[in-house]
């Protein structure tokens, strides 16, 4: 395949050192000479939690003035800023970026995986339909990702926009390989049919609207040849048209922190919950027995187009409880019958150097379709990841429950403190919820600023706590009320 000449269409920072970084890095060079590593460790440890010590006196100073009848409520709200502080202390003082250090944290026996070569092959896989105005761009950025022995499947779904012919000139220029699909069969059994041609050790996926940068995909590989235990791996996403709308720049500091706290908090424990479409990297035999599964998936009794990429890591994490179960279900399928690969508890990891950026809704209406099919998925992946994830250990159990409690808790704290507490005169309620909204989205902001020095965008995070708060949560029960609704209605930006 030929790697095409290819550049973004910006310039791309790479994460900055931030003040405190900077700051951190100057302690370590006056004391390392002094420390032993597990110290040295300890220290920054040490200068992470006191970091977070004002947000924590704030917490506890709350919590002995909380009066008895509103205790529940404010023990809410209590909890959650205190796992927002949780959560800032392990991304920033327990995570190791894979394809730069080796993790500290391994998983039991993980000398026992099977190791991958040095230089595996890969297979980038990308599923389409009608996405003519984004999909060169993107294949073009899969074609140039700098690792040497890459193959590129491109799986035309059924499309009637123009974007069979783009595929097929790009196939003549590139050496890509395209599958044409008459009907549209849907995400999952698209991607599976690019599966069933890729011979690659890793299987990397993305989505149409993507452009991934050119070392992002050798990073992931790095990650996983150093750490076998790793059966998968996400990138760190990004907006790619952040300026285009309030809403899109919003989003952007959204992704951020998203990819560089929550996804890093989960991957200090070897256990991210969900490894993002965008830039998704898979060990073949973590997931090759549990593609039919993932293409045939059912929930409420209807086939579930959604949770995509929830689903598939999920398989990851649990396959250990409940692949058997799954094979035996498609005992048929040639991905079973081909090679039984033995279940294992592997890691799913988080590589932030990684990079891409994806197109994000610019307007309301496609955005809030997104949403919905977000919570469809979180709801769908509940069910199935929630029902072993308590197996993985104490922590990462606390991170996903936690969560999950917290969103399903949301619509009902909501109409709380935003309906009924104004209906009946306890407007002091509403203030203090909406102000713990700000802090918590502050708090987030503040990471943002420090991980991003000089950039003001940090200020959008706050208006997108109350985004969550106020719109995002009533969301919930719309998704589960219309579940069975199996409409992509993916809406252009």
């Amino acid at each position: 395949m030929t790697a095409p000449h290819f550049s973004l269409p910006f310039t791309p920072t790479a994460p900055a050192g931030s003040a405190a970084r900077r700051l951190l890095t100057s302690l370590k060079r006056r004391v390392q000479p002094y420390l032993a590593p597990g110290e040295r460790i300890g220290l920054l440890r040490l200068l992470g939690l006191t970091a977070l010590l004002p947000v924590l006196y704030l917490i506890a100073r709350r919590a002995v003035q909380v009066p008895y009848q509103t205790s529940v409520i404010t023990f809410y709200g209590l909890t959650v800023l205190t796992g927002t502080a949780c959560l800032l202390y392990l991304a920033y003082t327990q995570y190791d970026d894979p394809s730069v250090h080796t993790l500290r944290r391994r998983a039991r026996g993980h000398e026992g995986f099977p190791a991958l070569p040095e230089r595996p092959k890969v297979s980038f896989l990308l599923a389409v339909k009608d996405e003519a105005g984004n999909v060169e761009a993107c294949v073009r950025s899969m074609a140039a990702s700098d690792y040497p022995d890459l193959q590129v499947v491109v799986v035309d779904d059924g499309s009637t926009d123009g974007t069979g012919t783009i595929l097929d000139g790009l196939a003549a220029e590139l050496g890509i390989t395209v599958i044409r699909l008459e009907a549209n069969v849907g995400k999952k059994a698209a991607l599976v049919r690019a599966c069933a041609v890729a011979d690659g050790d890793i299987l990397v996926f993305t989505d149409s609207d993507c452009v991934i940068a050119p070392d992002a995909l050798g990073r992931c590989v790095r990650a996983m040849v150093r750490h076998p235990e790793l059966g998968a791996v996400s990138g760190h996403c990004r907006a790619l048209n952040q300026r285009a709308s309030l809403l899109t720049r919003v989003q952007d500091v959204w992704y951020e922190g998203q990819f560089r706290i929550a996804k890093a908090a989960e991957a200090s424990f070897g256990a991210v919950s969900c490894v993002s479409g965008p830039l998704a990297a898979f060990r073949r035999e973590a997931i090759y027995n549990y593609l039919p599964a993932w293409a045939e998936d059912r929930f409420a009794g209807a086939p579930f187009r959604f949770a995509t990429d929830r689903q598939l890591t999920g398989y990851v994490l649990g396959q250990a409880w409940r692949g058997q179960a799954l094979k035996r279900r498609h005992a048929d399928s040639p991905f079973v019958t081909g090679h039984d690969h033995p279940e294992r508890r592997w890691l799913v990891g988080y590589c932030q150097s990684a990079r891409v950026w994806t197109n994000v809704p610019a307007r309301w209406r496609p955005f809030m379709h997104q949403q919905v099919r977000w919570k469809k998925s979180f709801i769908r992946n509940l069910f199935f990841t929630g029902g072993f994830m308590w197996r993985r250990g104490p922590v990462p159990a606390l991170l996903y429950y936690g969560h999950a409690l917290w969103v399903v808790a949301a619509p009902a704290l909501v109409f709380f403190h935003l309906v009924w507490a104004p209906l009946h005169w306890a407007v002091g309620l509403t203030l203090l919820y909406v102000s713990g909204v700000l802090l918590k989205g502050c708090m987030w902001g503040l990471a943002f600023r420090l991980d991003n020095p000089g950039d003001r965008r940090w200020r959008y995070r706050p208006l997108m706590s109350l985004l969550s708060c106020c719109v995002l949560a009533w969301l919930l029960p719309y998704a589960a009320l219309t579940l069975r609704r199996g409409i992509w209605t993916r809406t252009p930006a």
